[in-house]
């Protein structure tokens, strides 16, 4: 089961803004070291944080590998391999697993707006593709695509599909989720401003944007929630609702590579189409890291 506080990673680069802003390996080591001494359990390689949409086909499959390597088994590494076309998927979850990926996270199809057969029908064909364990992405602010409850249910039953990241925000579908999906079926919260309440119901955990910036408090955080502790819990993820916010003032992963430059993490680089934090809201993400006692 892939369970806690499992971070979104971004991908560090060098350059400033550019359409082919350089990939920073030694940057990347330390952000692996630094989530894992900060007690995160699991890394996504090359999710929507980590800017694969701007990766061309050869890097997305360099980044996994070498975050496999410089993990070395000592947490999972899910290696975001989804596509709004289904043979590409395909094709991404197949790199990934012979990259040594411990699963995929496989995002609904964008921009073409499949009906829900479609969604079924396309998950289905990668599961049955490739032998490793997969997390279906449902983020539709991003898609413009909402996989319904009653797709994830279907799906659960499928070989090979391990679990769900909803990212729409609506704790209440969750309830349905925990009633209709397979026993063991993972349920992760990809939305970190109503992760601690989807946990205290009920979720397994988190895919963050924040434990980017903060990962040893939204870890401790997900520990008291999983475990029941609302009021533990709640008190942690208080000093964290700024990051929450603030991390997407524009478009993620903007504001956490600004913050991760801030904290000295990573140089400033970033592909275009995106461009560095606007000075308009350096402040206010500087207040909540203040707020989360990271500076």
């Amino acid at each position: 089961m892939f369970k806690g506080s499992i971070v979104a990673l971004v991908t560090p680069m060098q350059g400033g803004v550019m359409p082919d802003s350089q990939l920073d390996w030694p940057a990347l080591e330390r952000l692996v070291e630094f989530q894992i001494e900060n007690g995160t359990d699991a890394i996504v390689s090359v999710g929507t944080t980590g800017e694969s949409a701007t990766l061309t086909e050869q890097e997305h499959v360099q980044v996994i590998r070498r975050t496999v390597e410089i993990v070395n088994g000592r947490v999972p590494v899910i290696a975001g391999t989804g596509s709004n076309s289904t043979i590409e998927a395909v094709n991404y979850t197949r790199y990934a697993k012979e990259a040594g990926a411990d699963a995929c996270l496989l995002v609904t199809p964008y921009y073409n707006k499949p009906t829900q057969e479609g969604l079924f029908q396309h998950f289905k064909v990668v599961a049955e593709a490739v032998s490793i364990p997969q997390i279906l992405y449902n983020v539709p602010t991003r898609t413009a695509c909402d996989m319904l409850p009653e797709t994830i249910a279907r799906l659960s039953r499928v070989k090979n599909i391990a679990g769900i990241k909803e990212a729409t925000g609506d704790v209440s579908r969750l309830d349905k989720l925990r009633a209709d999906c397979r026993e063991g079926f993972n349920l992760l919260s990809g939305d970190d401003e109503t992760a601690c309440e989807f946990m205290l119901r009920g979720g397994h955990g988190v895919i963050s944007v924040t434990s980017n910036v903060a990962p040893k408090a939204m870890q401790q955080m997900c520990l008291k929630a999983t475990a029941g502790a609302r009021t533990e819990a709640e008190v942690i993820d208080a000093t964290l609702r700024g990051l929450h916010k603030k991390l997407f003032v524009e478009a993620n992963p903007i504001p956490a590579k600004w913050a991760m430059h801030r904290l000295g993490l990573i140089d400033k680089g970033i592909r275009l189409p995106l461009t560095w934090l606007s000075d308009i809201y350096t402040r206010d993400v500087e207040a909540a890291m203040r707020q989360a006692g990271v500076i």
